[in-house]
C-alpha cells in the first residue's frame, strides 16, 4: 500500500454524501488500482469538487453499458470508495485519473440528478469466518488461479507472485475477481458478498470454468496446430510430386487443374454457380489424383462448366416462315397450326413472355413429337426430346444426390447440357405414362419445371444449383389425357390431335411417306410406283389406326420389296397397284370393318373411340324365357354396365303400349353383348344403343343397319351430350355407315369433321331416347317407312 492510502482509514475517513462516477466496463474491488478516462464535463466537475474535498468518489458500475448517463435505476447499489491518486489533463478536454478501492460501500439515498449524482453512502465490512476453511479455500484457489495462468496466455506470470503474497481471505477473493476474465455480473456479484468464504467459493467456481475453457482453447491450438503441419507436409510432399512428375513428363494433374482454371475464369456464369465451381476446384487442387473423390468432383465442375447458363439462341420469330414450315412438315391438322402461330406471335410481341405449356394429345402417329420439332425450326432454337414412358424414380427428373456412387444430373438439365442452348425447345414425351413408387413421384417433380411461375430457379439435386428453365419452350405430347395427373394437367394446355381420315392418309402417303421410303431404302423414283386405290386398300385393310406409323412401314415393306428386286438384276419399273398388293404384302392384316349386311332385331350399331381412333361396334341383346335378369358381357366396364341398367329401367318402364307382350320383360331374361370380348370397353355413350338394341327386343322390330349411334341416357330419357364425335363419325363413314345419330348438344362438334364427309352423311340429332328408337327402328313397311318416322320426330 502507498503512502497516500495508509494515512486513511477505509472505512472511518469515507465521508457520508459522496460523488457518482459511473463505469461501464468493469467493477471496482477494494485495493484495486483503476484508471479511468472521464470526458463528460459534469463528471469532469464531480472530480474537481471531490479533489477540493477528500478527494474520494463512489463508483459504481452500470447495468446497461451502453447507456450514456445512467441515473439512480440504472447502477449497481454496491460499488466501491475510490481515493484519487493522479490526475492528468489532456488539451481536448478529457481528464485521465488512477485511483484505488478503497472500501465496498452501499447507495443508500441518491441526492441529485444524473449525470451530476451525488449519494448518501454506508461504508461494508467483511464479516469474520473459519480460519482453518479459509485457509484451505485460499490454497485452493491460489492453486486454481496458477494453474490457469499457465494454460492462458491471457494473464501475466507476474501474478502467480502476486497471488501467493495475499494472506487475507477477503483481499484475495477480490484479486481473483478483479484479474479473472470473466464477465460483469459474475464480478458484481463478488462484490457484493460480505463473507469472504461465500466470497472464495464463487470465485472458486469461476476460476475451474476459465480454466476448462483454456484447456479447451489450447486444445483447440494443438488441433489447429497439427492440421496445419500436416497440410504443410502435404503442400510440401505434393511440390515434390509435382516436380517429379515434370522431370518424368507425367504433370497431367497440374496441367488438367490449370486447364479447369482457365474454364472456369473464361465461362460466363451466375454469381452462385461461379463460387461453387470455384469452392470446389479449390478442394480439388488439394486432393489426390488418384482418390475416388477427386473423380467425383472433377465430374461436378465439368458438368457445371458444360451448362449452358448464359447462352441462348437467338429467336427467329417470322410468322410467315413459321406457317410454311409448318406446312411443310405436316399435312391438315389447322386448328394445331393456328394455335402454334397464335404462341409464336405472342412471343414476337413479347419475347419474355412466359407463356403456357402445350400439350399434344392424340392417338400415336398422328405428328405430335414432329410438331414440336417444326417449332424448335420455325423459332431456330434447339430441340431436345427426352421419353418419360415408364419413368418411376424422381431422380431421373431432379437427379441425384453427390453423396451416391454413380450420381449424376436429372434427365431436365442433362436435355440442356445436350442442347447447348439454355432456351431449346424441349419436348416431354409420353408424359400420360409416368409411374411412381417407393422411389418417388416422378409427376410430382415435373410441377415446379412445367410452371412458369417458378421454374425461374429449378434447382438438380446433384447440380446443386438453381437453374433457370424461364427461356426454355416446353411441349409435352400425351396419348390420352385421363391418366395424367390432375396437378400436372392444369399446368397445360391441352392442344387435341384427330386421327386422320382415309383421304387424308393416302395425300399424306403420297406427299410425305412414299418419297421418304425411296430415299431410305435407295430406291429411284422412276423405278418403283404405287396408286392411290393400292394406298387407299393399305389403309383400310393393312393398317387400322388413327394416325399413319403403320401406313409408313407398310410402304416401307414394299419399298425394301423392290430395293430387293433391283439388286436381284430386275429392270423394273414396278408399281403396285390394287390387283396386285397381295402379292406385295401378303393376306390383308384386317377384314373390312362395314355395317350390317341387312337389318336386324336386337343388334343397333354403336360408335366409340379408342387410342387407335374411332370404332363401330355391335350392341347385341337377346331374349329368352326367364324370370327378368340381366346378363351383360363383353368385357364392360362399370360406367358402361350402369348405362345399361339405366337403358334396361328406361325402356321397361316407357315402353307401355308398343311391346308386342305386356309381360315381356317380366318373363324374359336378357343377355347384352358388344364384341369383341377381348377388348376392354367403358363410357357412357352407347347409352343410345342399348336403349334401341333393347326395345327392338321388346316391339319386335328390327333395327336398321345402315344407321351409327352415339349418345349418354338417363332415367328420364334425356340424351347427354359425348366426346369424339369427329373420330366416331369418320368410323362410321369408313363402314359405309350413311346416317348418325347424335345428342342434340353435340350439333357443335359438326365443324370438327371434314366437309367431304360431312356432305355424305345424314346427321340425327335428338334430345331424347324416344326420338333415337323412332329413327333406328325399321317400319313395318321396311327401311323406308323408317327413314320417315325418322324424319318426323328427330331434331335435325
Amino acid at each position: 500500500m502507498n503512502e497516500s492510502a495508509r494515512e486513511h482509514d477505509p472505512v472511518r475517513d469515507i465521508p457520508e454524501k459522496l460523488a457518482v462516477i459511473p463505469i461501464n466496463d468493469g467493477v471496482v474491488f477494494p485495493y484495486m488500482l483503476v484508471p479511468l478516462i472521464l470526458a463528460d464535463g459534469n463528471l469532469i466537475s464531480l472530480i474537481d469538487e471531490a479533489l477540493g474535498e477528500v478527494k474520494i468518489v463512489g463508483v459504481f458500475t452500470q447495468k446497461d453499458p451502453s447507456e450514456p448517463s445512467p441515473g439512480p435505476d440504472g447502477i449497481y447499489h454496491t460499488g466501491c470508495a475510490m481515493l484519487i491518486q493522479k490526475m492528468a489533463r489532456f488539451p481536448d478536454g478529457h481528464i485521465r485519473i488512477i485511483g484505488q478501492g478503497l472500501t465496498r460501500i452501499e447507495a443508500k439515498n441518491f441526492t441529485d440528478d444524473p449525470p451530476m449524482m451525488r449519494v448518501i453512502v454506508s461504508p461494508l465490512e467483511e464479516r469474520e469466518g473459519d480460519r482453518r476453511r479459509s485457509r484451505a479455500m485460499m490454497l485452493n484457489v491460489a492453486n486454481a488461479f496458477s494453474r490457469l495462468v499457465d494454460a492462458s496466455e491471457s494473464y501475466p506470470d507476474e501474478l502467480k507472485g502476486v497471488i501467493a503474497g495475499v494472506r487475507e481471505p477477503g483481499r484475495l477473493a477480490d484479486l481473483v475477481a478483479a484479474n479473472v476474465n470473466t464477465g460483469i455480473e459474475e464480478k458484481q456479484a463478488a462484490l457484493e458478498m460480505l463473507d469472504p468464504l461465500k466470497r472464495l467459493d464463487h470465485v472458486y467456481g469461476l476460476l475451474n470454468s476459465e480454466l476448462e475453457i483454456a484447456r479447451m482453447g489450447e486444445k483447440i491450438r494443438q488441433n489447429v496446430r497439427h492440421e496445419m503441419d500436416r497440410e504443410q507436409r502435404e503442400y510440401y510432399l505434393r511440390q515434390q510430386i509435382k516436380v517429379i512428375q515434370k522431370e518424368l513428363g507425367e504433370d497431367d494433374a497440374s496441367v488438367e487443374l490449370d486447364d479447369l482454371r482457365e474454364r472456369i475464369d473464361s465461362k460466363e456464369m451466375p454469381g452462385v454457380a461461379c463460387t461453387a465451381a470455384e469452392r470446389e476446384w479449390s478442394r480439388l487442387s488439394r486432393m489426390s489424383p488418384g482418390s475416388a473423390e477427386y473423380t467425383v468432383a472433377r465430374t461436378y465442375i465439368d458438368w457445371i462448366l458444360e451448362l449452358p447458363w448464359m447462352e441462348p439462341t437467338k429467336d427467329s420469330l417470322d410468322i410467315g416462315k413459321a406457317r410454311r414450315i409448318l406446312n411443310r412438315d405436316h399435312y391438315s391438322l389447322e386448328q394445331v397450326k393456328e394455335r402454334i402461330l397464335e404462341y409464336l406471335s405472342v412471343r414476337k410481341l413479347k419475347r419474355d413472355s412466359k407463356g403456357s405449356i402445350l400439350c399434344f394429345a392424340g392417338p400415336p402417329g398422328v405428328g405430335k413429337t414432329s410438331l414440336g420439332m417444326s417449332i424448335a425450326s420455325a423459332m431456330g432454337r434447339k430441340f431436345v426430346r427426352i421419353s418419360l414412358g415408364g419413368i418411376r424414380d424422381e431422380a431421373e427428373i431432379r437427379g441425384h444426390r453427390r453423396t451416391y456412387i454413380g450420381a449424376m444430373p436429372g434427365r431436365i438439365i442433362q436435355g440442356i447440357r445436350n442442347a447447348g442452348s439454355n432456351n431449346p425447345v424441349f419436348m416431354l414425351d409420353e408424359i400420360d405414362k409416368l409411374g411412381k413408387d417407393f422411389r418417388g413421384d416422378p409427376a410430382s417433380a415435373l410441377l415446379e419445371v412445367l410452371d412458369p411461375q417458378q421454374n425461374d430457379s429449378f434447382e438438380d439435386n446433384y447440380v446443386n444449383i438453381p437453374f433457370d428453365l424461364s427461356p426454355v419452350i416446353f411441349i409435352a405430347t400425351a396419348n390420352i389425357r385421363d391418366t395424367i395427373p390432375p396437378a400436372l394437367l392444369d399446368r397445360m394446355e391441352v392442344i387435341e390431335l384427330s386421327g386422320y381420315i382415309t383421304t387424308e392418309k393416302i395425300k399424306i402417303a403420297r406427299k410425305y411417306l412414299f418419297p421418304r421410303q425411296l430415299e431410305e431404302n435407295g430406291v429411284p423414283s422412276g423405278k418403283f410406283g404405287i396408286t392411290d386405290d393400292a394406298l387407299r386398300i393399305i389403309v383400310e385393310r393393312y393398317t387400322r389406326e388413327a394416325g399413319v406409323r403403320n401406313l409408313e412401314r407398310k410402304i416401307s415393306t414394299v419399298t425394301r420389296r423392290a430395293a430387293r428386286k433391283m439388286v436381284e438384276g430386275g429392270k423394273g419399273p414396278w408399281k403396285v397397284s390394287s390387283r396386285n398388293l397381295e402379292a406385295w404384302l401378303g393376306t390383308a392384316d384386317y377384314p373390312d370393318q362395314q355395317m350390317l349386311t341387312r337389318p336386324e332385331k336386337g343388334v343397333a350399331t354403336g360408335m366409340a373411340k379408342t387410342a387407335s381412333g374411332g370404332v363401330i361396334l355391335f350392341v347385341e341383346a337377346l331374349g329368352m324365357k326367364g324370370a327378368g335378369s340381366v346378363r351383360l358381357t363383353g368385357q364392360l366396364g362399370d360406367v358402361m354396365k350402369e348405362s345399361a341398367q339405366a337403358a334396361m329401367s328406361y325402356v321397361r318402364a316407357n315402353l307401355g303400349e308398343e311391346m308386342e307382350d305386356e309381360k315381356f320383360f317380366e318373363n324374359s331374361d336378357f343377355h347384352l353383348h358388344i364384341p369383341s370380348g377381348a377388348v376392354p370397353k367403358d363410357g357412357p355413350s352407347a347409352g343410345v344403343a342399348i336403349a334401341v338394341s333393347l326395345a327392338s327386343l321388346a316391339m319386335g322390330r328390327k333395327i336398321r343397319n345402315d344407321v351409327a349411334m352415339t349418345g349418354e341416357i338417363t332415367l328420364t330419357g334425356k340424351v347427354l351430350p359425348v366426346g369424339a364425335i369427329r373420330d366416331k363419325v369418320i368410323a362410321a363413314h369408313s363402314a359405309g355407315i350413311r346416317e348418325v345419330i347424335l345428342p342434340a348438344s353435340n350439333r357443335k362438334d359438326l365443324d370438327d369433321i371434314p366437309t367431304a364427309i360431312r356432305k355424305g352423311i345424314r346427321f340425327d340429332f335428338i334430345d331424347t331416347v324416344d326420338k333415337g328408337i323412332s329413327i333406328a327402328l325399321a317400319g313395318d313397311g321396311g327401311k323406308g317407312s323408317a327413314r320417315k318416322a325418322g324424319r318426323r320426330n328427330a331434331k335435325r
